[in-house]
């Protein structure tokens, strides 16, 4: 059976929109991929663009700065594998660059030694050397700098 799109009136859909992005700081690709889900005309699209942004619901600088610290200070994220989620969502490299200070550097340094450490010991039954290959193919994974992973090996046969 053939679902029939409900159709709102734009004060409707502008007030959904708005909704959308007060539950959770979105980007503009979102935004925009959320609104395909109306059948509006471009310029109504423009108009509710327009206003989300003039009434600060939609701030793409603070949506990148959230993003990072949670995908970080939650998800355990490493910065490239941030940095990459958030160009495909269409924001610039500069933001990212400008915002990528949310992340404090012991922090940083603190949840990598951490990271390494509790899955290089969670794996039982295999060689060190081997440990070590797979805990560093791990934190790769979750998008840590191998220059930062090689800084806290050396750090550890000390």
């Amino acid at each position: 059976m053939l679902m029939e799109k409900k159709s709102y009136t734009f004060e409707e859909i502008k007030q959904k929109m708005v909704n959308y992005c007060v539950y959770q700081d979105r980007c503009h690709a979102e935004v925009e991929q959320k609104m395909r889900d109306f059948l509006l005309i471009p310029e109504a699209k423009d108009e509710i663009f327009l206003y989300l942004i003039q009434e600060n619901y939609l701030n793409e600088e603070r949506f990148t700065r959230s993003y990072i610290r949670g995908k970080f200070y939650i998800k355990n994220w490493g910065r490239n594998k941030i940095r990459m989620n958030l160009k495909q969502k269409g924001i610039t490299e500069k933001l990212i660059a400008t915002c990528m200070d949310e992340i404090d550097e012991a922090d940083y340094a603190e949840t990598v030694q951490k990271l390494y450490e509790n899955y290089f010991s969670s794996q039982k039954g295999v060689k060190d050397y081997q440990k070590k290959s797979k805990t560093i193919r791990h934190l790769l994974s979750k998008g840590f700098e191998y220059e930062t992973l090689l800084e806290i090996i050396k750090d550890d046969q000390k």
